[in-house]
């Protein structure tokens, strides 16, 4: 009986036994999606991802999940990307995008009843950001369109074969913004497109109108993607954004515009010189709320609640006494009320904003955003996610502090985890601001270990590093290996008021480098971590930061710039979006040289000494791969150890499944040879 009781024993727990965090962890996480609750707030409607090592691919189903809990149902076959869900008002079906069985995305309609899927459109530009008529007769679109041709499919057909036709694949530049962000701007532009499907047309349902025709994308690129447009709640009206400026490339002023069904008339209804986006009726249709930007050219401004009265058009800023910006925006069902997501210090709480009144903080754990309310208002559901814990879908009730997890996709892997402590750490940064960093412990952390080092540098520079999951630059795979981390918020960080944020403009080398180096003074200090071992790493203006730091100091073993900043004049010169140097220099470089060359990398390559990893991809037009180049050749002409990873099928991330897995194996490789000497 002993035997046995010992053998029981090894067995549950061995069962339970924990690893550190792998990339083949990391790779097989479900990326789970926003919640889309169903009409009759039964259900959950959501999407999940999950890459496919072996296919160098990402695929996708659509799963449901009861609203009071429960276990999730896939519903979709996930063999390719089935992404988007949107319930039919009545319930009974769910529209979705797939590239199943065509090679871009196509609106499908799963049918709750029978548990069957059809597709209904072929759309020669594919389709995105679907959004229903109030009467379950139609839907609204994002699709790629020629301007020229609107919906009318034969003449799509003869530009289309007659772009394919060109002998040549050369290209006549004739004004800028010819290239943005991973693609050149090509003929098409994206349009909202009204596709009637109330007709049973079976594969083929025709987009009927193009309801934003004209030379300029509607919506407007968003890195992050998101619908930008709405229907209102009587279905009269579309409202959307959109940059109709001439010069895009030094714009960043999208306006709201709405649409009339009946007139075929848009009207802009707003007039800022910033950004105007997100816009949103509310459920009685009485209003129209967006997110707003003041200043012209500023992509970092301050992001506000505005509401406009739809009965005598006039706009108004709600939760003016926000001072961080606000992202996610979702009405309450009595249309007196919004739920906002703002970034506080290292976390991303929910409020509520009533349209007479302060706002105040409904929940604030973790990073929270994609919210959606029951009918009665007595329930919030949203996605979470922490430094420990990827995403997933959550529910609370009116009143409570405490939420309930309704997806368990990761559950069983995530017991097979051992994730490493985390914390946060205040400190005196530059002219005595107080600085916060994250820190993270490796799993199973020996006290009275040192453990070499490693300093995180976010990008931006207007972002931070938050309690949030990520599956690029996640601190849990540095930990796992290892590593102490520390993920510093020096100036330019969001969440800490906007004076926080712009103070990092013009000024990139300055008070930021000090609140960095001085939060490196703080963690080098810590008991459990090895000072004489430490290195450093980030991306885009976090890569900025380690070439600064490469002309600055010698006090890292090693250093990775990942798509960083190198040479500030040749940057504005084959960057796209140029409002970006022009705001945070004061200027072009032949009329205000004076901030381009202070705060130039390229100015100290004489004082370059410490090892560093050069991380760079063809495809990032954003900083363009030039700057990793001239980077590695000034690290190789001094005879500095150096090596480079390049990518030619990559942006401004990597994003491929086995680019990743050679990202990290490179990253983690370049610090283990030189903070783990002998390992």
């Amino acid at each position: 009986m002993k035997k046995l009781a010992v053998l029981a024993l090894f067995i549950a727990t061995s069962a339970f036994a924990q690893h550190p965090l792998t990339f083949e962890d990391l790779a097989s996480i479900h990326r789970i999606g926003a919640p889309q609750l169903s009409p009759d707030g039964q259900w959950i409607a959501y999407d999940a991802s999950m890459p496919e090592l072996a296919k160098n691919y990402r695929h996708s189903a659509i799963f449901l999940v009861p609203a009071a809990g429960g276990e999730s149902k896939k519903i979709t076959d996930g063999v390719k990307q089935d992404e988007g869900p949107a319930w039919s008002p009545d319930g009974k079906t769910i529209a979705y995008v797939s590239n199943r069985d065509t090679s871009a995305k196509q609106v499908w309609f799963y049918d709750v009843a029978a548990g069957t899927s059809r597709r209904v459109t072929n759309l020669p530009g594919g389709a995105g950001s679907v959004k229903w008529l109030p009467n379950g007769k139609g839907v609204v679109l994002v699709s790629d369109v020629y301007p020229e041709c609107g919906v009318d499919l034969d003449c799509t057909k003869k530009m289309t074969a007659a772009d394919e036709s060109k002998p040549t694949k050369g290209r006549i530049l004739t004004s800028l913004l010819y290239r943005h962000w991973t693609a050149w701007q090509e003929a098409t532009r994206s349009h909202i497109l009204l596709v009637m499907t109330g007709g049973g047309c079976g594969a083929d349902c025709r987009a009927t109108q193009d309801l934003t025709p004209g030379t300029f994308d509607a919506p407007p690129f968003s890195v992050g993607g998101g619908d930008e447009f709405d229907v209102s709640p009587d279905g009269g009206e579309l409202v959307y954004a959109r940059n109709t400026d001439d010069h895009a490339e030094a714009s960043t002023n999208s306006d709201v515009f709405v649409y009339s069904f009946e007139t075929h008339e848009a009207k802009r209804i707003t007039s800022r010189k910033g950004a105007d986006t997100s816009p949103k009726y509310s459920p009685d249709g009485k209003w129209i709320s967006w997110r707003s930007q003041a200043r012209a050219g500023y992509e970092s401004d301050l992001w506000e609640l505005w509401v406009m009265d739809r009965a005598t058009g006039q706009t108004r800023r709600l939760a003016s006494e926000q001072n961080n910006w606000i992202e996610d925006v979702t009405w309450a069902p009595d249309s007196k009320s919004l739920f906002i997501t703002a970034p506080e210090k290292s976390k991303t709480p929910i409020y509520e904003v009533p349209l007479n009144g302060a706002m105040t903080k409904v929940y604030g754990e973790g990073t929270s955003g994609a919210i959606a309310v029951s009918k009665d208002g007595k329930t919030l559901y949203f996605d979470r996610n922490t430094l420990s814990r990827p995403n997933d879908i959550y529910s609370l009730k009116k009143g409570s502090t405490n939420a309930t997890q309704l997806t368990h996709d990761n559950d069983a892997l995530l017991r097979t985890i051992a994730m490493g402590e985390t914390s946060d750490v205040w400190y005196e940064g530059a002219d005595g601001a107080q600085v916060q960093a994250l820190l993270i412990k490796p799993p199973m952390f020996d006290a009275t270990k040192k453990y070499p080092g490693i300093v995180f540098i976010h990008g931006g520079p207007q972002g931070a590093w938050g309690d949030g999951w990520s599956y690029r630059w996640n601190p849990q795979m540095f930990a796992a290996r290892g590593y102490a981390v520390i993920a510093p918020n020096p100036r330019g960080s969001v969440g800490y008021g906007q004076k926080f944020v712009e103070e990092i403009s013009g000024d990139w080398g300055g008070k930021a480098y000090t609140d960095i180096m001085n939060g490196v003074d703080k963690f080098a200090a810590l008991p459990y971590v090895d000072a004489n071992r430490l290195g450093a790493a980030g991306a885009s203006y976090g890569g900025y930061m380690i070439d600064w730091i490469l002309g600055h100091t010698d006090r890292f073993k090693a250093l990775v710039s990942h798509d960083g900043v190198y040479n500030l004049p040749a940057m504005y010169g084959t960057t796209e979006e140029v409002w970006f140097p022009e705001w945070e220099f004061k200027g072009n470089p032949w009329d205000n040289p004076e901030l381009y060359m202070k705060w130039n990398p390229a100015n100290y390559v004489k004082n370059f000494k410490t090892p560093t990893l050069v991380v760079h991809s063809e495809l990032d037009y954003r900083v363009p791969v030039s700057q990793g180049f001239e980077l590695f050749t000034a690290l190789q002409r001094r005879g500095v150890p150096s090596k480079m990873l390049y990518f030619p099928d990559e942006g401004h991330w990597v994003l491929k499944p086995q680019n990743s897995k050679l990202w990290h194996e490179t990253v983690l490789g370049w610090m283990d040879q030189y903070l783990k000497p002998g390992a």
